[in-house]
C-alpha cells in the first residue's frame, strides 16, 4: 500500500492500480489480477482459504467481543478499534496449538494457560488511554464484581482535557462463550465527580455478576464532561473518554 503525495489525488483505477481515500490519506495499491472463483477452488490457493478461514474466525470473535461491550464503548472508542480488536484475537488464535491448519480458532486459543492476559489491559481507545489517565490505583473483585478506587483526588490523580469539569467512572461485566456465540453483559453505576481537590472513594458494582459464557472481562471507563447551566456536555464526541479491560478471568 502507498501513499499519494502532491497537490493532485486521484481517486479510481489506472493501469491496475486502486487509488482511494481513506481516513489515513490518499493511498494506492495495486489490483490483484486473482479472480475470486480461482481462490475458492484452485489447490493452489489451499494456504490462502485456510488463512482466509483462521482470519473470518478472529474477525468473528472481535465482532462478538466488540457487540457485547457495545453499550460502553459507544462513548469510548477510536474508529481503529475493530482492526486493532481482530489482530488482538488472531493473537489469541495463534496460541491454539491443537487445531488443524486452517481451523486454529479463538474459542480454542482461550483455553491455553495464560491467554487470558493477551485480552487484559485492551484500550478501546487509543486517544485517550486509561493507563494515561487515572494515576490512581483501582482493585477489582472479580467474584463480588465490584471495582474500587479509594482515596481519588480527581485534581491529582486524573489527567483531564481542557474544559472539562466532571469525570465519571463507570464500568461493567461482560460474560461470552466465543465458541457458542452466547454473550451478556452488566453494567456498573456510575460515580460523577468534580474535578477538584475533594477525596472521594469510588465505589462500582454490578447487581449481579453474568454467566452466559466461559470467559468473563471485567472494564473500566472514564468520561469526561463540561457543566454549564445545571447541564452535562461531552467534550469533543467522546474523544477524551477511555476504556479499557482492566481483568480477564
Amino acid at each position: 500500500m502507498a501513499r499519494q503525495t502532491g497537490l493532485i489525488k486521484i481517486k479510481g483505477t489506472l493501469d491496475n492500480v486502486n487509488f482511494y481515500k481513506t481516513k489515513d490519506g490518499d493511498l494506492a495499491r495495486m489490483k490483484t489480477s486473482v479472480d475470486k472463483d480461482r481462490i475458492t477452488n484452485d489447490p493452489a490457493f489451499e494456504r490462502t482459504r485456510e488463512n482466509n478461514a483462521e482470519f473470518a474466525n478472529s474477525a468473528k470473535a472481535g465482532k462478538l467481543l466488540r457487540d457485547s461491550v457495545r453499550p460502553l464503548a459507544m462513548t469510548a472508542s477510536d474508529f481503529r478499534v475493530t482492526s486493532r480488536m481482530t489482530k488482538l484475537m488472531s493473537q489469541i488464535k495463534n496460541l491454539d496449538e491443537t487445531s488443524t491448519r486452517g481451523e486454529r480458532n479463538v474459542a480454542t486459543g482461550l483455553g491455553v494457560t495464560g491467554a487470558l492476559n493477551v485480552l487484559k489491559g485492551f484500550e478501546f481507545n487509543k486517544n485517550a488511554l486509561l493507563s494515561a489517565i487515572l494515576f490512581k490505583p483501582y482493585a477489582v473483585d472479580t467474584t463480588a464484581g465490584t471495582f474500587t478506587i479509594n482515596g481519588l483526588i480527581p485534581q491529582n490523580d486524573v489527567v483531564w482535557p481542557q474544559g472539562a469539569t466532571h469525570v465519571r467512572f463507570s464500568g461493567g461485566i461482560a460474560s461470552i462463550n466465543f465458541e457458542t456465540g452466547d454473550e451478556a453483559m452488566v453494567g456498573t453505576n456510575a460515580v460523577t465527580l468534580p474535578i477538584n481537590m475533594t477525596s472521594d472513594d469510588v465505589e462500582l458494582t454490578v447487581a449481579s455478576v453474568p454467566t452466559a459464557g466461559d470467559v468473563n472481562l471485567f472494564l473500566l471507563r472514564i468520561e469526561f464532561f463540561q457543566e454549564m447551566n445545571g447541564n452535562m456536555y461531552t467534550l469533543k464526541n467522546n474523544a477524551y473518554n477511555a476504556l479499557r479491560i482492566v481483568e480477564a478471568v
